[in-house]
């Protein structure tokens, strides 16, 4: 058994907790005491990569019994705190911090980001950890029988009814243009294992609801990204939205979700066909989700966008996916410039299959897609798709390092400073713009209704 002694990390981290205990609130301290602590910190997070660096294959086993257990990312990091004291954060220091805002926060899921970098980095661990995380959530197991029997299911953020084989889910954050956050998630990654594991479903079909905020009233709209008001509340964590989003229900609509009665002898998940309808926007998060599917369709109106770098975070697995569908040039053009892309430029040919009129074109286009799609080879021959676009082991190596620089970025001072920005001036004043008006007046209306951009 691994001690925390190569260096002694225990003694280290105990010794940085002291220092905590005798400093103001972050908000009350002096340029020397945030000095102090930074340099201490980082003292500790070093001995904690190193360690990680030279044991992590050896601490995974431990904790998962020699990869005999399934452990998503969320008990990982529980199981770890109780097994290795200062290595991650406890639930006790976790749930401290999710009391209070961002920016009073101490950056503790840093010492997350740095255990699963090196759990992910392990080409032992790393994807047996994925695996993990492709097993249906016990919530989505525990509605099944209800859902199979009924076909429909009403959650906060994501209504999900099965017809004629397809799974229909609909955004329905309609007072918040679909702004995401972790009820969201767990909503989404629900709909997706019911529909993934229900018989009856062939395809599913992904689309946002019409909208109730006064600025898009009876319009439908796909996503506003991530909820900036969330994230400055302290709402968005590390574990709990921005990996679990990646690893659990966006790449169960890439590789699927694995079956609860075991592995099929000829494929080690259950998966189906996916369309996505974009109506309005897809800003941040949802243009992401969009590199996920099978076939998009976009309202002629629609526009895309990856801003996160202008809010000084990473836009997901963005990063690793726009290139493939846009080209080089135009994935660093949207990513790092902010770049909106709309749904009649050329370039958006690497975004959208097809782009109709909105209104009635709009739903016949769905109903084409989705029937299109329940052909008898459209599973297998996704499959071989999807394993020449995206290989597992660079999948598993970014995501290694987005969970480390993500850490980082959600409590870097710049971003701290315009998520309070965004959240202060988050009041409507403005009428509702038109499709003819700017990217960025939109963009901008999505943020007046506490919507984020990330």
């Amino acid at each position: 058994m691994t001690a925390l002694t190569e260096p002694d990390l225990g003694e280290a981290a105990a010794r940085f907790e002291d220092l905590l205990d005798v400093t103001p609130a972050p908000a009350e301290r002096t340029p020397a005491q945030r000095a102090a602590l930074a340099a201490e910190a980082d003292g500790v997070r070093r001995m904690r990569m190193r360690f990680m660096d030279e044991h992590a294959e050896e601490v995974y086993d431990r904790l998962t019994d020699g990869r005999t257990r399934d452990l998503r990312i969320d008990e990982l990091v529980t199981a770890a705190a109780d097994a290795y004291p200062g290595l991650v954060p406890t639930a006790e220091q976790l749930a401290a911090e999710r009391t209070r805002a961002q920016a009073d926060k101490e950056g503790r899921e840093i010492d997350q980001g740095i255990f699963l970098r090196g759990i992910l980095r392990s080409p032992v661990a790393g994807p047996h950890l994925l695996d993990a995380m492709l097993t249906p959530t016990r919530r989505a197991l525990d509605l099944l029988p209800e859902f199979t029997r009924t076909g429909t299911l009403r959650m906060e953020a994501v209504e999900l009814e099965r017809r004629d084989g397809v799974a229909y889910v609909t955004l329905c954050r309609d007072d918040r243009l679909n702004a995401e956050d972790e009820t969201q998630v767990d909503d989404m990654e629900t709909a997706v294992d019911l529909a993934m594991l229900d018989p009856d479903v062939r395809v599913g079909l992904v689309r946002g609801g019409v909208m109730t905020h006064p600025r898009y009233r009876g319009r439908r709209v796909f996503s506003a990204g991530i909820n900036l008001k969330a994230l400055h509340a302290g709402d968005i964590s590390l574990v709990g939205f921005l990996l679990r989003r990646e690893l659990g229900y966006i790449s169960k609509l890439v590789r699927g979700v694995r079956s609860p009665d075991g592995e099929p002898w000829h494929w080690p998940t259950v998966d189906k066909p996916w369309v996505a309808a974009v109506d309005g926007f897809a800003i941040g998060g949802g243009t992401q989700l969009l590199l996920a599917f099978d076939h998009v369709i976009s309202a002629a109106d629609a526009y895309f966008s990856l801003p996160a770098a202008q809010e000084g975070i990473i836009p997901g697995f963005g990063n690793l996916r726009l290139g493939r569908s846009t080209g080089p040039r135009v994935s660093r053009q949207v990513i790092l410039s902010g770049r909106r892309i709309w749904a009649t430029e050329p370039d958006a040919a690497g975004l959208v299959d097809e782009v109709v009129p909105p209104g009635p074109d709009m739903d016949a286009a769905v109903e084409r897609a989705v029937a299109r799609l329940q052909g008898p080879a459209v599973v297998t021959n996704r499959r071989m798709l999807n394993l020449a676009d995206e290989d597992t082991d660079r999948f598993r190596r970014y995501a290694a390092e987005f969970a480390l620089q993500q850490a980082l970025r959600i409590y870097g001072q710049d971003v701290l400073a315009k998520v309070g920005r965004f959240t202060a001036a988050s009041q409507p004043t403005a009428a509702l713009p038109t499709a003819a008006q700017s990217g960025a007046a939109q963009a901008d209306a999505a943020q007046a209704a506490g919507a984020g951009r990330a």
